[in-house]
């Protein structure tokens, strides 16, 4: 074979190239063309894995397999061919990304955008054809061990930050695949719960981030989630995979099963499923006794086809999803090249980071100065913990990876430590208990050396054990693990100078909340942790995070724990079945509308400096179909350092037919200002912002009638209101 200007071609013969070799002709004449020269053992090849992260292409064609790989955050180690065990190369390391909870906290596209570009760069290099990201399921529950990897409770804020990750990452050539479709929101009984929602939370609530994957990202590949939806595996379910996502949205691109959530070969075949991964395993440590020669898309599905049992139509129609996935990628010879610039990743890791840590609480304590904080003493087994250990599919071999606590004794003059407790290894599905003599010695140590030290930052949190942010297990509790709310209330005791900088994929408890004056809410930041946590404290960076989720007092206050079992985890019946009886009411929408205040709500995030809000103008006090309402407002850096604001726009029905959320975030937008400087931010609303899905109607609606604009720092904050009539 040779490359002739862009096209493949058979050196030496005096026929035209194939159709589908040359990549100047359209996609679907190459895909119509590769499909009429196929076998039908050919077709059905390309359904089914072949390896724990290959697929087969068409070897007789030249048509190359395809190679997939886990890791929305980096692109995971080099795993064998068929079972969970690491090939142990030497040239497979990677850089690890902040987790996509921290993406979701800068509240920056921009940021999306360049970590999707930098892992995509990485992925192609490794010569991956598909990226196992990113994920965009609800944050429903602070319980669930995933939510590091999802983006939040908001579905417009999920939708905005995924849409130029994907653009970017596929730019290199590698396929995002967007997960967990659909309602994969926990890990309790994951593979098998069915859950039951209304029509008008599923598409106003859990569906909307797909579709803007979908629609504006053109993602070209989509990952099918293991629980249930009405009865149906996601993985091949009729209604998420062929009425909507296909029928109503019109995705072109592959639906891949995760590995172990296909159950059956006739719906797998009906239903919308192109490639399935992963058969009799658990997705993360089982292996299988079985071939995927065995798997439901193989040679059962052959065996029908053939008996005509099921119809050819369906694996055309398959077989022409992974074929446009394989041009679009494998047989892509326009794609860059990729690279693994380390400096240059770790320099986009650590920007990203820098702009997504979030500053809860401030009693004037930071930013930690060097000048005036010489001592200072760091409590906490996540200041020199590898946290990319762990968690499941997300974990990652990394080259470097830089600590908190090393990053910190490179600005204070003297940094003592003390783990203060000790968790164990990182066990998916188990746990190393610690013994209660040791957590108690710990913790006494890490109080007495808090008496002689200027300052103590406690560096703790959750980690990737098993029941804490990992797969496969939800959390057990909402508190921290391991005594860490004992060891802050006696760190406050010792010295009055603690800060709190936990390290949290999720929402936790905070009892000592009035003691401590300053709290930073940090993530798994990857390998610049501890750079972007340094800089943070002691100021060189002015913190500009805000809040993906709420923050509730207690777990009751959070409206999926408020149905009882029924809501969450389920409940044993014939098989577990769960009703998301909030409905649409999930994260501040509930905390609004109910009038239960969060501890820190969506949204909320301080800074180094001050902003004030001036007053918006509006360009009309009436919008109709016709034109957007555009709407501006100045905003002045008011303090003595340059900082970033994030100016969030909410839109409240002021009557509607049905019930609607008090309000509903539909914009925002990250300025930075020097010192003293103003800026004005802008937003264009549009009919589409206004609308609420009608589920008796089966459409989305736009009532005329009152309406309000909310402008604010955060869901609660609210600094400046426009009113304005819809027509």
């Amino acid at each position: 074979m040779a490359l002739l200007g862009g096209s493949m071609a058979f050196a030496g013969a005096d026929d035209a190239v194939p159709a589908y070799l040359d990549e100047r002709l359209p996609i679907e004449q190459r895909v119509e063309d590769a499909l009429a020269r196929m076998t039908r053992e050919e077709k059905v090849a390309l359904c089914h894995a072949q390896g724990k992260f290959s697929s087969a292409g068409v070897p007789r064609l030249g048509i190359p397999e395809l190679w997939m790989s886990d890791g929305p955050h980096g692109v995971r180690a080099e795993v064998n061919w068929n079972d969970w065990g690491y090939a142990n190369w030497a040239n497979d390391y990677s850089t690890a990304f902040p987790a996509l909870t921290a993406l979701a906290a800068t509240w920056n596209p921009q940021m999306a955008a360049l970590y999707g570009r930098n892992i995509g760069e990485e992925a192609r290099y490794r010569e991956k054809d598909v990226l196992l990201g990113p994920g965009v399921n609800i944050y429903r529950t602070p319980l669930n061990g995933r939510n590091f990897e999802y983006m939040g409770e908001d579905p417009y804020l999920a939708g905005e930050m995924a849409v130029p990750y994907i653009q970017e990452l596929q730019k290199n050539g590698v396929a995002a695949c967007v997960k967990h479709f659909a309602l994969n929101n926990q890990e309790t009984w994951r593979g098998n719960v069915d859950v039951r929602v209304s029509d008008r939370a599923l598409y106003e609530i859990y569906l909307p981030a797909f579709k803007k994957a979908v629609t504006e990202g053109k993602t070209w590949s989509i990952m099918g989630a293991y629980n249930q939806y009405d009865g149906q595996h996601a993985c091949h379910n009729s209604r998420l995979l062929c009425d909507i996502l296909r029928g109503e949205w019109g995705f072109d691109g592959a639906v891949i099963s995760d590995w172990g959530g296909t159950h059956d070969t006739r719906q797998a075949a009906l239903n919308g499923l192109d490639i399935e991964m992963g058969t009799y395993t658990n997705g993360l440590t089982s292996e299988s006794e079985f071939t995927c020669d065995d798997y439901y898309l193989a040679n059962p599905y052959l065996k029908m086809l053939e008996s005509g049992e099921l119809p050819d139509s369906s694996v055309n129609a398959k077989a022409a999803n992974v074929l446009r996935l394989i041009f679009r990628t494998a047989m892509n010879s326009g794609a860059p090249r990729g690279s693994l610039d380390f400096a240059k990743h770790y320099a986009a890791a650590k920007r990203i980071a820098d702009e997504s840590i979030v500053l809860l609480k401030n009693d004037g304590l930071l930013p930690l100065r060097p000048d005036r904080y010489k001592r200072v003493l760091v409590v906490g087994e996540n200041a020199v913990r590898n946290l990319t250990e762990g968690g499941g599919s997300s974990e990652l071999k990394v080259k470097d990876m830089f600590t908190p606590l090393d990053a910190l004794k490179e600005v204070y003059a003297e940094v003592l430590y003390a783990p203060g407790y000790k968790s164990g290894r990182p066990i998916y599905d188990g746990e190393e208990l610690v013994a209660q003599d040791v957590l108690d010695s710990l913790r006494r140590e890490a109080v007495a050396m808090a008496k002689d030290v200027d300052a103590v930052i406690f560096i703790g949190g959750l980690n990737k054990n098993g029941f804490q942010d990992t797969e496969g297990t939800d959390r057990r509790e909402y508190s921290l693990p391991w005594g860490q709310d004992r060891i802050i209330e006696e760190l406050c005791d010792a010295n009055p100078n603690v800060v709190v900088a936990n390290v949290t994929g999720n929402a936790y408890s905070m009892p000592w909340i009035g003691k401590v004056p300053a709290v930073m809410q940090s993530w798994y930041l990857g390998t610049m942790i501890g750079p972007a946590m340094a800089d943070a404290i002691s100021g060189k960076v002015n913190p500009s995070g805000k809040m993906p989720y709420s923050i509730p007092r207690r777990l009751e206050d959070c409206a999926a724990h408020s149905f009882g079992p029924e809501a969450y985890p389920g409940v044993e019946s014939s098989g577990p079945r769960q009703e998301y009886r909030e409905d649409i009411l999930v994260g501040y929408r509930w905390h609004d509308t109910k009038s239960i205040p969060a501890l820190f709500p969506f949204g909320h995030g301080l800074s180094y400096t001050k902003f004030e809000y001036g007053k918006p103008t509006a360009s009309a006090k009436e919008m109709t179909d016709g034109a957007p309402l555009v709407v501006r407002i100045p905003i002045t850096n008011a303090g003595g350092v340059e900082g970033s604001e994030v100016v969030q726009l909410y839109v409240s029905d002021l009557k509607s037919t049905l019930p609607r959320p008090l309000k509903e975030l539909k914009g925002f937008s990250k300025i930075s200002l020097k010192p003293g400087e103003t800026g004005e931010v802008e937003f264009r609303i549009l009919p589409e912002h206004l609308r609420y899905f009608d589920d008796a109607a089966h459409q989305w609606v736009a009532e005329p009638g009152k309406f309000m604009l909310l402008i604010g720092s955060s869901s609660t904050d609210i600094h400046a209101k426009v009113p304005f009539t819809y027509k």
